[in-house]
């Protein structure tokens, strides 16, 4: 069993920035994949961006790149995720995620993430 709890998140106005944390403890070896996905009311959980832990390969989802960049800490077992320039349509619950498959596998599909936090909310106000 792999836990993810989330911290970071909170209110901004557009233009701002927040950095998000994912803690990971338990059998954090088995996982092949982390990743940020969020859900904006109303609509389905989408990834943000994700990424190979002990290799920090990324995979970023195009229509998020250079607003939002995705890192790790392999000695703290924490994800982070950057946001900067945030917009209102920003606003939505974020969560952390961790597979045991590997990310080439995983893509975006919820489905094959077995491991998620329970969330930070994150608000944009314009």
């Amino acid at each position: 069993q792999v836990q993810l709890v989330e911290s970071g998140g909170g209110s901004v106005q557009a233009g701002g920035s927040l950095k998000l944390s994912c803690a990971a403890s338990g059998n954090t070896y088995i996982v092949e994949c982390m990743g940020w996905f969020r859900q904006i009311p109303g609509k389905e959980r989408e990834g943000v961006a994700r990424m190979h832990p002990p290799s920090g390969n990324i995979y970023d989802r195009e229509s998020m790149k250079g607003r939002f960049t995705i890192s790790r800490d392999i000695g703290k077992n924490t994800l982070y995720l950057q946001m900067n320039n945030l917009k209102p349509e920003d606003t939505a619950m974020y969560y952390c995620a961790a597979s045991e498959v590997p990310c080439y596998s995983t893509s975006w599909d919820v489905g094959r993430y077995n491991y998620w936090g329970q969330g930070t909310r994150v608000t944009v106000s314009s």
